[in-house]
């Protein structure tokens, strides 16, 4: 891309405090956009995620990129809060042109491999509010004020293709649910804001580097290959930056509304745009998990990164 592609853009990423909304709001930064960064743990308190990331560390990490980077603590399961962001929004602005929904934090609600009578109910309806409702109330109040002007773009962020999750239950009831419904959100916007100007897209990373599964793993982003010792697929793990950089490449295609409904993958996007890694590599996780993890095949990521 063209220095600063994105100078002038105003961005919204919901649930940007860690994993991929941090790497996308950052990558959104460092093509010029003003990015509103939004979460519920911040300096003064964990969210009930107790993750030490906080939304203000990831609006200076914009800031730092070479843009602007504007912290806004905001649960989005609370109305009142996602209003008075949008209002703020539209006070400093008066436009939005991206809003990407990041928001889950379900994982630790999830019992893994759980059939629903067993698993707990309050947790398993809570972890739907996070990843369906917060997603619901973001649209009602983002919305009207992306499409006062044409061209704006919404990206829901998922863990899956359509393809792939179409085909694959994903580990119980509760979480395949969370990770289908926002790629047929992606498609029920583009068929509410296709009208208006404004391009959906589902997109999902691969195997992501978030600081939850490094810290599983014992490593860090600078020694992260260590861990393909215990565990020999995570070679083809990728870090957030890189469908930050693949979102960034979205929302600075003038010619974006050809991805009107469609579900991609960081991988998909990499390739499309010409992008790489902070490594320089360009990992094609699902294809790799289809063709190789899946498959049964020995770990070997030639041809896929």
């Amino acid at each position: 891309m063209t220095t600063n592609p994105l100078a002038g853009t105003v961005a919204l990423v919901a649930g940007a405090t860690r994993g991929a909304g941090r790497g996308i709001a950052v990558e959104l930064g460092a093509a010029g956009a003003t990015v509103y960064c939004t979460g519920r743990s911040t300096r003064a308190r964990r969210s009930e995620y107790d993750r030490p990331e906080t939304v203000e560390d990831t609006a200076d990490l914009v800031t730092a990129a070479g843009g602007t980077g504007v912290a806004v603590p905001t649960d989005h399961l609370v109305p009142e809060q996602v209003a008075r962001l949008v209002d703020r929004i539209d006070a400093d602005h008066g436009r939005l042109d991206v809003v990407v929904n990041d928001i889950f934090g379900g994982d630790l609600l999830t019992e893994w491999d759980t059939p629903v009578w067993e698993h707990d109910l309050a947790a398993g309806l809570h972890l739907l509010r996070l990843a369906v409702d917060t997603h619901l109330v973001t649209a009602r109040y983002a919305f009207p004020l992306l499409i006062r002007r044409p061209g704006g773009l919404v990206v829901e962020v998922t863990d899956g293709t359509a393809a792939y999750n179409a085909e694959h239950y994903r580990l119980n009831v509760y979480y395949d649910l969370a990770k289908i419904a926002p790629i047929r959100l992606a498609r029920s916007w583009a068929h509410e804001l296709g009208p208006h100007g404004a391009t959906a897209v589902a997109v999902t990373p691969g195997w992501l580097r978030s600081e939850a599964m490094l810290d599983g793993y014992g490593v860090t982003e600078e020694n992260w290959r260590d861990a393909c010792a215990g565990q020999p697929h995570f070679a083809i793990s990728e870090s957030p930056r890189l469908v930050g950089r693949g979102v960034a490449a979205l929302a600075a295609d003038p010619d974006r509304a050809r991805w009107q409904g469609a579900s991609t993958s960081s991988g998909d996007l990499a390739r499309e745009y010409d992008l790489t890694d902070l490594d320089g590599s360009r990992p094609d996780a699902w294809r790799y998990v289809v063709e190789v993890q899946d498959a049964g095949r020995p770990a070997d990521t030639t041809g896929y990164r």
